[in-house]
């Protein structure tokens, strides 16, 4: 069963032209509570809803790969009490949502450094990667206590101990075999990269896997981010020209 709301607007989206891999970085949960004089942590409670609205669409429009940024490592400089609400939502979101995205065929995954989370934590996560294993749908990936520079930076150290112990020359470390020691290396490239709450950068959100994807940054606020805007999203990225360095003839 497939989860279908009517749309307010009818994007017309060419459905031979749907991005294999959407990344968002849900950016507003904060505000968008501030707003309606709740506590952060009631933000990022709703936004959680906007996660499986937007898995369960992009699934049925044939998206391939959907990767959230969950949590950062520089997120631990929050207060305490949020950073210790955040990492209680893995639990919530799949005991409300894993038997859905289940009947949907979604697989769950997650880059970063889940060892870093509470043990509670990472076993749920562990879980619902367990039980998803085996599905064939939309790949939705976790970005969980996950850094980009980090990321580089480790897969460069792995990298130097495999030279240092003869196992490769440096003509074998090719922008491919650096990419295949990166925590991305099962999912396809990101072709569109949206942000909401109307901030305009990166946040350390997977610098070498978005080289050449197109970015879009929305004013909407996580939590009201819903199937329209994700279908005006993919509708702008439809109207872009990717030359990927070259020119268009």
């Amino acid at each position: 069963m497939f989860f279908k709301k009517k749309m307010q607007h009818d994007y017309d989206l060419d459905m031979h032209n749907i991005p294999g891999h959407i990344a968002f970085i849900m950016d507003g949960n904060g505000r968008w509570a501030k707003k309606r004089k709740m506590p952060r942590t009631y933000g990022h409670h709703e936004g959680t809803k906007t996660i499986r609205t937007l898995a369960l669409e992009a699934n049925r429009l044939g998206v391939k790969a959907m990767t959230v940024y969950a949590f950062s490592t520089e997120n631990f400089i929050r207060e305490a009490s949020e950073v210790e609400y955040i990492f209680k939502l893995p639990k919530e979101f799949f005991n409300l949502y894993l038997k859905e995205l289940m009947e949907n065929n979604v697989q769950i995954r997650y880059i970063g450094h889940l060892e870093m989370a509470p043990i509670e934590t990472q076993n749920i996560i562990k879980e619902a990667i367990q039980r998803t294993s085996v599905n064939s749908g939309l790949i939705l990936t976790f970005a969980f206590i996950y850094g980009g520079r980090d990321e580089i930076v480790e897969a460069t150290r792995i990298i130097c101990e495999k030279y240092k112990n003869g196992e490769i020359s440096l003509s074998d470390v090719t922008e491919d075999y650096f990419e295949q020691h990166l925590m991305t290396k099962d999912l396809p490239p990101v072709d569109l990269m949206v942000r909401s709450s109307g901030e305009c950068r990166l946040s350390n959100f997977l610098p070498w896997q978005l080289a050449y994807a197109e970015f879009i940054f929305d004013e909407t606020l996580w939590p009201d981010f819903d199937e329209e805007h994700l279908h005006r999203a993919i509708a702008i990225y439809q109207g872009r020209e990717r030359r990927f360095g070259g020119v268009l003839k």
